[in-house]
């Protein structure tokens, strides 16, 4: 199709003057980009206070966002609000290059190596905090989240230093930074505001702690692996080390990916599994048979949890915390039949397209049945989009995951919950940059005294007795591969990770006795990046 045959986007009524459509946005963005959709389509236009926004909903039209290239669709001017939270020149203010040189040193920590030794560090933390509750009582659940994913997060990412010597002063500094993602920051981020003036305080503390805590790292032998530790070590293509600053910056990123989101969707999970006993006893029902009353909770074992997995999925579904990504048009960006000019920004609304019913019938119905094998309804990479996609999906997806299964293999063996509220009561808090549900968020506790519990005994891995014909090609997609290397852990035969996450497949038609290995590759590949072709069908 010819150039002067693509169309501007179709753009919505009604905006008023300096601010456009912000104060229909702000009041609930999710319901205004849903009236968006429903009444201009997959690709359309809207303003906020000068700036034009496309939005762009549906599987084609995302998919051309995930993937397109930062030269055309750029982070970075999107994402200025954490320009005073990062700090300059690291991540989203860094140039293409170096931000994903930077981004590229988190992986390692995320692969699959590291994430076997996390399971009992969350377990240790969320029974470090039930200890305190006794037989019964009531919480504030987000605030109980909130509280037990900082720790883990911290603690699993970032090192015993900052969970257990500066744990109070790291929960202080952490709570300025997050209180100063205010929408007003997107478009005046150095207003003299109180909220502004802690958070600038609050980064400056943390940057003399990481010094203080290099020091003394820096003196001592011990081996580790967290985030803290990688960046240390970590070096540029150039050969240059990471200053204090972009380590500071860099470590702000790892916990707010690994604890803003997780806590919400923590909390949500426990609510949905209350409103539908049905999947409470099915999710309780399968821990108890994986585990008993005292059984390990480990790497290994949180993978087989599909009902439990299913659960987390529909949650993040119906609940993302992320319910706008955005990027700028660098260049005219083409989608479908439209050109969207450079200089506009374009967003991807995760909680847009999950409610689509050609993607998800009956849309707004709680179903973690539709992940099933018989349905598999998140099997299109564009439609369930929960953690992003193509190649800037979330690096910390499989870590996500892995926490919030081990937080409920804990929490659930250990006690039954009730909503205090009703179960209509419980909503999604919209006017929050990332989505979770409103506060007061109350549940009742009691100590299970289930004698049915049964300690878990050994189990046999279960083996495939379906064939594959004999001729079968690996197939990878580059874009969508991160590097988590788990693929490397299930077929060290078929495939191999680099120190830069660099993938190699070394041996794209292995034989015959690899299958196994190269389907568990597939399977716990966390960005689905993997895929195995049977060349034989016709």
């Amino acid at each position: 199709m010819g150039e002067r045959l693509l169309k501007e986007p179709p753009s919505l009524s009604g905006a008023l003057p300096l601010v456009g459509h912000l104060f229909e946005f702000r009041k609930n963005p999710h319901a205004f980009m849903m009236r968006l959709r429903e009444q201009l389509g997959n690709v359309a236009e809207f303003k906020l206070f000068h700036q034009s926004m496309v939005l762009l909903t549906g599987t084609e039209a995302s998919e051309a966002f995930y993937r397109a290239p930062d030269e055309v669709l750029d982070q970075g001017p999107a994402y200025k609000i954490m320009t005073p939270i990062f700090g300059k020149g690291v991540v989203f203010d860094a140039p293409i290059v170096r931000k994903n040189e930077q981004l590229s040193m988190l992986m390692p920590a995320l692969r699959g190596k590291p994430m076997r030794t996390y399971s009992d560090i969350i377990v240790d933390e969320v029974e470090a905090m039930l200890d305190r509750w006794g037989d019964s009582g009531e919480i504030d659940l987000l605030d109980f989240t909130k509280e037990l994913t900082i720790y883990t997060s911290s603690h699993c990412l970032l090192g015993a230093e900052f969970r257990y010597e500066l744990n109070r002063e790291f929960v202080e500094i952490y709570h300025d930074l997050e209180q100063a993602i205010q929408p007003i920051a997107y478009v005046f981020p150095d207003l003299p505001l109180p909220v502004f003036r802690r958070r600038d305080k609050a980064r400056g503390r943390l940057q003399a702690l990481v010094s203080r805590i290099m020091e003394k790292r820096a003196q001592q032998s011990a081996n580790r692996t967290n985030v803290f530790q990688m960046l240390i070590d970590a070096r540029y293509e150039d050969g240059s080390k990471l200053s204090v600053h972009e380590i500071t910056g860099m470590l702000i990123a790892a916990v707010f990916a690994g604890h803003h989101t997780s806590s919400g969707t923590t909390a949500w999970v426990l609510i949905e599994l209350l409103r539908h006993p049905e999947h409470m006893r099915a999710v309780v029902s399968e821990i108890e048979e994986r585990f008993g009353s005292d059984g390990a909770v480990d790497f290994e074992s949180l993978r087989q949890l599909p009902r439990l997995e299913n659960v987390i999925k529909e949650v993040l579904r119906l609940h993302p915390p992320l319910i706008i990504l955005m990027r700028k048009a660098m260049r005219d960006f083409r989608v479908k039949d439209f050109v969207i000019r450079a200089g506009k920004f374009v967003c991807a609304s995760p909680s847009v397209t999950h409610r689509i019913p050609e993607l998800f019938p009956e849309p707004d119905r709680f179903d973690p049945d539709r992940y099933s094998p018989g349905r598999a309804e998140d099997r299109d990479l564009f439609g369930w989009q929960a953690f992003g996609g193509g190649r800037h999906k979330c690096s910390g997806n499989a870590f996500a995951l892995f926490q919030i299964k081990a937080i409920f293999c804990v929490l659930l063996r250990r006690y039954e919950f009730e909503l205090v509220g009703a179960p209509g009561s419980y909503r999604d808090d919209y006017r929050k940059m990332v989505v979770e549900p409103a506060s007061p968020c109350l549940v009742r506790y009691r100590r299970r005294q289930d004698s049915r519990l049964k300690k878990a005994g050994k189990r046999s891995a279960s083996i495939r007795k379906d064939s594959f014909a004999e001729r079968f090609r690996i197939i990878v997609d580059r874009e969508l591969c991160k590097g988590h290397a788990h693929c490397m852990g299930e077929a060290p035969e078929l495939f191999r990770v680099d120190e830069k996450g660099r993938l190699e497949v070394l041996d794209e038609r292995p034989a015959a006795t690899l299958i196994e290995k190269a389907r568990a590759a597939e399977k716990y590949c966390p960005n689905r990046a993997i895929s195995i072709v049977n060349e034989s069908k016709p």
